[in-house]
């Protein structure tokens, strides 16, 4: 059959439940078309006709889409998905008909078609045969965001749209790390998204809307919200963070302080609400390794505290106060973010890979246990290592039991480090060394090189990886007794291999390094 002799599928978004908010465009397309069709329950009443019907005309053909199943249990042999397949194939084939017969079909949808819309159905099977069009319609978020008349999403925020049906621990993850977000499919699931909200550390912020721009509309704190009054045409909202901070009076949205010294603040702001201190791990480079609970808590923070390179890698958000301080100031920067934690803010303090190796929760934890801090909160939230993103580059050399020391005697005396790789060494484990060398500090490492080989064979791999997750990554692999101090630097960490440790060389060139966990009987 020709294009010409067939008719034409149209998608008609009817916006989200006020007959006025449909588009000229979407009445012009009912006005043509032969055929009207439109989904509903076994109840046989349907939303979609409702808000189009000032526009249906009575020589319309009607085709009522009814779902075999919606929220109830099938005795289908295939079950809910079996079900619903069967479906959407019998509905297509109605549609095709009339198709087929040179009928105009406009397929009726709330919303937006191709927006979580039963029309996607139809157009899948349908749209590569006839021509076709869609007519976008105003979504449900959109109407909730106008209905709550808060912004949604400001700047540079990203807006995250979730069905409420995702698993309660991927919700979370997911809220936790969000700007801003929408939650569709209510209803049933609202207890899990509830749940989900208090979980992530966003209860206080959601909104509720239910039937946006409709009569029985209804907008409310999600907190505050019966789940057994919640239908599945509601949507959870949680709108812009900007404006939501405090920003302490700073005449610039966007407040920072580039002191050296890590104390910074003779004009600490005094805040009605408790505060808190979050210790972050940023992971080791950008934001491809961080979590989404670290996510959530840095865009949440009124203050960020850390060293001026780490707190770099955080996005500049408005209404958060930035705080950067040199390397070699931990104790005084773990003091600053209490006492401004002390004096009601919510304080995040940064730190490269995880915060507690070698790292800020340590500075912050000890300044915490005494006087006047004991009793300011103080939350730690781990963050991807150093030591385990060049393992994973590598192969899997950190397969078997391993020890992590730093080579750094700025706060310890060498002859510790020392002993402790003689020990570490005698009992064949596998070796994460950490700050290896600096500017300052170009003998250590060819020192460790000499105490290891006391205990190591000089063939045993060696891990570089320099910058691992960043622009300038590059990773290694050398025998112990080739080892270079001068290739190695503060950015560089070293994964020494124990006598079980291996290289291979795969079908494609590249080297791998493992370690068995089977170690050898005597």
């Amino acid at each position: 059959m020709s294009e010409q002799q067939q008719g034409r599928l149209y998608g008609v978004g009817l916006g989200p439940g006020d007959p006025s908010l449909m588009t000229v465009r979407a009445v012009e397309v009912i006005a043509e078309a032969d055929v009207i069709a439109y989904h509903s329950a076994r109840h046989g009443r349907s939303i979609a006709r409702s808000i189009a019907e000032r526009y249906l005309r009575p020589d319309h053909i009607e085709e009522r889409l009814v779902y075999p199943v919606t929220t109830e249990t099938t005795d289908h042999p295939g079950g809910y998905r079996g079900a619903m397949e069967e479906f959407y194939a019998e509905a297509s084939a109605r549609l095709a008909a009339h198709l087929d017969a040179g009928r105009t079909v406009a397929v009726l949808a709330e919303g937006d078609p191709l927006f979580y819309g039963s029309y996607m159905h139809m157009h899948k099977r349908l749209a590569d045969r006839y021509p076709t069009e869609v007519i976008p319609g105003v979504t449900s978020v959109s109407a909730a965001a106008a209905r709550l008349g808060t912004p949604l999403v400001e700047g540079e925020e990203v807006l995250t749209v979730l069905p409420g049906t995702l698993p309660e621990e991927e919700l979370t993850a997911r809220l936790a790390s969000a700007d801003a977000a929408a939650v569709m499919k209510l209803g049933r699931t609202f207890p899990t998204v509830r749940r989900a909200l208090e979980r992530s550390g966003r209860l206080a912020d959601a909104r509720y809307v239910e039937r946006a721009t409709m009569g029985a509309e209804r907008t409310a704190p999600l907190a505050e919200v019966d789940p057994g009054t919640v239908p599945y045409f509601s949507v959870a909202v949680l709108p812009s963070r900007v404006g939501a901070v405090t920003t302490a009076g700073a005449a610039d949205p966007v407040a920072r302080d580039e002191s050296t010294d890590g104390t910074a603040g003779a004009d600490i702001p005094e805040a009605a609400g408790p505060g808190e201190v979050v210790v972050i791990g940023l992971g080791p480079a950008g934001p491809l390794w961080l979590t989404p609970e670290a996510r959530g808590e840095l865009a949440a923070a009124e203050e960020l505290v850390g060293y001026t390179t780490y707190l770099d890698r955080v996005p500049v958000r408005p209404g958060q106060r930035r705080h950067a301080s040199d390397n070699k100031v931990e104790a005084e920067r773990a003091e600053f973010a209490l006492e401004l934690a002390r004096r009601g803010r919510r304080v995040a303090v940064v730190s490269s890979g995880d915060p507690g190796v070698f790292a800020m929760a340590t500075a912050v934890l000890e300044a915490a246990s005494e006087d006047p801090y004991r009793e300011v909160p103080v939350r730690v939230l781990p963050g991807m290592t150093a030591a385990h993103a060049a393992a994973a580059r590598a192969g899997a050399p950190l397969g078997h039991d391993y020890a992590v020391v730093s080579l750094s005697d700025r706060l310890k005396p060498w002859e510790v480090i020392a002993e402790r790789l003689r020990a570490a060494a005698a009992a064949d484990l596998v070796l994460a060394l950490y700050n290896p060398g600096s500017r300052s500090r170009v003998w250590q490492v060819g020192k460790a090189r000499e105490l290891l080989l006391e205990h190591r064979a000089p063939d045993t791999p060696v891990v570089l990886g320099r910058d691992v997750g960043g622009p300038e990554e590059r990773v290694r692999v050398v025998r112990l007794a080739d080892l270079d101090p001068a290739q190695v630097d503060m950015r560089t960490i070293l994964l020494i291999g124990s006598s079980q440790t291996r290289t291979v060389r795969r079908g494609d060139g590249t080297e791998i390094v493992w370690t068995p966990r089977r170690y050898p009987e005597d």
